[in-house]
């Protein structure tokens, strides 16, 4: 059974309620997984992406800060939840396919501006959250997963609008990339997103301080859909939608997609 998935970091889910409504709508995706939230779950506004159609959902929410959300069409099961490098903070839940497929939604800490973990309480704080990440596939190496989310870091030179520009830029330093590739390899994750677009200029964040951030185009790609090797070969169709950078009042992230045929 071939199934649609998308990621996106909503920016606030009560703030941007129409965008995610209209998302669903124009381009229903089986699953669509949201970070930063910013709600609790009580707050979310549920009912009425249920009213759309997807009236099943995994959250986990947090006042004012961070929060994830799986929002289906398809049944789905809570597959629980982590927490990483012990933060206390609502960024991972999981939620499991009646197909046995298992999705993990995370959202990565940013990690402030200065790339020194002794100078930056956040920047070690997201070094902490990526090795516990590894440690876990590490011990319990995933199956029939799928790991999406605003993992925070654009691993490629072709997934920054200028590698030498943003090697010192917090998102594209050395440490972080080569955090996140062990992390990867822990899981034997495939970059679905990568495997289907293999080379060429590809971004799904652009910041809020340009002032055209289309004309200017200084993008990051932030946000990933990983899938374990049993099931990346069933995985086509990765795009990310980037007119919806132009929607008005939208995020700073664009949604990415990816087809399973499972």
């Amino acid at each position: 059974m071939p199934f649609t998935i998308a990621t996106w970091n909503i920016n606030s889910v009560r703030l941007r309620e129409g965008l995610v409504s209209k998302l669903l709508t124009d381009e229903a995706p089986d699953i669509l997984c949201l970070q930063e939230c910013k709600a609790p779950v009580d707050k979310m506004p549920l009912e009425a992406f249920a009213a759309l159609g997807y009236t099943h959902c995994v959250a986990r929410g947090q006042k004012g800060y961070n929060g994830v959300a799986i929002l289906s069409k398809l049944p789905i099961t809570d597959a629980g939840d982590r927490d990483f490098a012990t933060l206390g903070h609502a960024r991972h839940v999981a939620a499991k396919l009646e197909n046995g497929v298992t999705i993990h939604n995370f959202y990565v800490p940013a990690g402030g501006d200065i790339p020194d973990r002794e100078q930056n309480l956040k920047f070690g704080q997201k070094l902490d959250f990526l090795t516990d990440m590894q440690h876990w596939f590490a011990a319990d190496r995933p199956h029939k997963a799928i790991l999406v989310g605003d993992l925070n870091i654009a691993p490629r030179e072709d997934d920054v609008w200028s590698h030498k520009q943003l090697l010192k830029i917090v998102s594209h330093t050395p440490v972080e990339v080569e955090q996140l590739a062990r992390t990867q390899e822990a899981g034997r994750f495939v970059d679905i997103t990568r495997q289907d677009i293999p080379q060429g200029l590809l971004y799904s964040w652009w910041s809020y301080r340009a002032a055209d951030w289309d004309a200017a185009d200084k993008g990051r790609r932030l946000d990933h859909v990983w899938a374990t090797p049993d099931i990346a070969a069933a995985a086509h169709s990765s795009r990310v939608l980037r007119g919806a950078r132009g929607w008005t009042q939208p995020s700073d992230h664009a949604p990415v997609f990816a087809t399973f045929d499972l």
